[in-house]
């Protein structure tokens, strides 16, 4: 979706300085409280039909970040405007009203079925809840949604110990479309499942997105596999988008040098082509003690003095591109 698209359009999701702090003691023994400072003023659109990829390494943030704008975790702060309604202050019955438009898709296909309930019933359980709909009713969209997710009818009445991964991934899905989404959270929704399954569910969410005009924010610490999806791209770094682009320009014309390292660490199909690797020093620094200054600067490459003492400041540099880095584009030092 380019810009000129969604200059057009109102955003389906607005996300304003969303926080997520957990707090935590610094030993069993200590009163003194600390904050892991897991989302810390992250602030995006979403538009219809759009599909907006969130990236960054294990640990940035990204899935704190996909509950908390569905209020599956309570944020610390900040604004969600769902549909131009306050998400944040809806009460918890008009919240599950919402929340019939809003759906996720986990990570562990493994772990996100219940057991003890057959298909059929996993499958129909938002239905029971959000639908005034009777048995039969509930059953006939059940049967229509596994058809078009690509499982067999007859396989109502079995439980989740019987599929593999790929075929519990798409019973998720299920689940997730059958009350008819606007928005979904899709949560490293193949990065749990083999190569060739993963591709086979990308290709079935970017037809259901076709088929139903949903928005989906699409979690991957995968660049690849974000780019073959992506509308636009987000790029998170120690609960911060760093950089938010669309997709052609965020690969082309990338400004911060952690999403440059990110890009250059994706594998090329021939091993003839030579491509020069960015290896960043040192570990994800610790979100309950972030570093001073710009988040990035104790394994930054360009790193100077003022990135050790200010905070850049998060702007547009041009077709929506945002970027908060000092020296932005600026790779000279590489």
């Amino acid at each position: 979706m380019k810009m000129e698209n969604q200059v057009a359009k109102q955003p389906i999701l607005e996300v304003k300085h969303l926080k997520k702090w957990f707090s935590a003691k610094t030993s069993p023994f200590s009163t003194k409280k600390m904050f892991i400072k897991a989302v810390d003023d992250v602030s995006f659109n979403l538009y219809p039909g759009e599909t907006l990829g969130v990236v960054g390494e294990s640990g940035c943030g990204k899935s704190t970040m996909g509950r908390a704008v569905l209020r599956l975790i309570e944020p610390t702060e900040g604004e969600i405007i769902f549909k131009d309604s306050d998400f944040m202050n809806l009460k918890s019955s008009e919240l599950r009203k919402r929340r019939g438009k809003m759906q996720i898709i986990f990570q562990d296909p493994y772990a996100s079925l219940n057991p003890r309930m057959t298909i059929g019933e996993i499958i129909a359980e938002p239905l029971d809840i959000q639908r005034n709909l009777n048995k039969e009713e509930i059953r006939k969209r059940v049967l229509e949604t596994m058809e078009v997710v690509g499982l067999n009818t007859k396989y109502y009445n079995r439980y989740p110990h019987e599929f593999s991964g790929g075929q519990r991934q798409r019973i998720g899905i299920a689940r997730a479309i059958v009350i008819r989404p606007e928005l979904m959270v899709c949560d490293e929704p193949v990065s749990a499942l083999d190569v060739s399954i993963q591709a086979q569910v990308i290709n079935l969410l970017k037809k259901l997105q076709k088929q139903m005009g949903m928005a989906y924010i699409f979690i991957s610490h995968d660049l690849s596999v974000i780019k073959h999806i992506s509308d636009r791209v987000a790029v998170m770094y120690l609960g911060h988008i760093v950089e938010i682009a669309d997709k052609e320009d965020l690969y082309k014309d990338t400004l911060h040098p952690y999403t440059k390292a990110l890009i250059s660490a994706i594998p090329v199909p021939d091993r003839r082509t030579k491509k020069k690797k960015i290896i960043l020093d040192g570990d994800l620094p610790s979100p309950a003690n972030p570093p001073s200054g710009c988040v990035f600067h104790t394994r930054c490459y360009m790193a100077q003095d003022i990135c050790r003492k200010e905070s850049p400041v998060f702007k547009d540099f041009g077709k929506g591109h945002f970027c908060a880095c000092h020296f932005a584009g600026d790779f000279n030092k590489i």
